[in-house]
């Protein structure tokens, strides 16, 4: 069981992981919200401003598809169903392709619902969710950031940090609707909340990972803006 639940946890991460950093990649493309520093080892050292704005409603509508219904949360669900598969969970939904199929569905509903949540809420709430690498040096400086960032977001014209609670319900709404929407019946709260928590440490994982992921600059991913600061400007250009 212990082995089950890293292995799961490490789907998840790997699952949200692409979610996020394409994301990022969306929002960076346009008139997204960004952080605007220096990317490290330019020249461009003196001009440090930082800037914040927010993303228009159309990136927002744009991430979200992308991470609600797109090529990577398929394919995670489609890993996760897999596993689940092999460990035979929930045992009612059998084997073969009819119990993958459950399987399947069940875990892309799930990230479905938990993306919305988050998404919908931060819109009450006008908050941005989206992961922002931190401007700190250090090991441990970087991991307090990508663990905090799991549980906060952005707010207002300055971008300040808060603490947000789209953030923390989205991935036990997801788990929740799960299990009173199509598990056997003899799961409850309690396998919710713990299907949850495997979610929280997910995108946990998955934080981590955006923060201390690197290319090359010629790589694909360096067309992501891994290597800088969300948003950040190439060199030469003014802030």
């Amino acid at each position: 069981m212990i082995g089950s639940a890293f292995l799961w946890l490490a789907i998840v991460g790997l699952a949200i992981l692409p979610q996020s950093v394409m994301a990022q990649s969306l929002t960076a493309a346009g008139d997204s919200s960004s952080v605007a520093v220096v990317p490290p080892h330019t020249t461009y050292h003196l001009q440090t401003f930082l800037t914040y704005t927010r993303p228009a409603e159309k990136t927002k509508l744009r991430n979200y598809f992308f991470e609600a219904v797109g090529p990577y949360p398929m394919a995670g669900a489609a890993l996760a169903a897999g596993i689940n598969q092999a460990n035979n969970t929930p045992p009612e939904w059998k084997q073969g392709a009819e119990g993958y199929g459950k399987r399947f569905a069940s875990d892309f509903g799930i990230a479905a619902v938990s993306t919305t949540t988050r998404y919908a809420l931060a819109q009450v709430f006008k908050e941005d969710t989206l992961y922002y690498r931190c401007q700190c040096k250090g090991v441990f400086p970087r991991l307090g950031h990508a663990a905090i960032s799991t549980f906060t977001a952005r707010r207002g014209d300055d971008g300040h940090r808060v603490f947000s609670f789209p953030a923390l319900i989205a991935p036990y709404a997801g788990s929740m609707t799960a299990v009173y929407g199509w598990y056997p019946s003899r799961f409850g709260a309690k396998d919710a909340l713990r299907m949850g928590n495997y979610t929280v440490l997910g995108y946990v994982g998955g934080n981590i990972a955006l923060e201390f992921l690197f290319s090359g600059p010629h790589s694909w991913l360096s067309r992501l803006h891994l290597n800088n600061g969300h948003g950040a400007p190439t060199p030469g250009s003014n802030p």
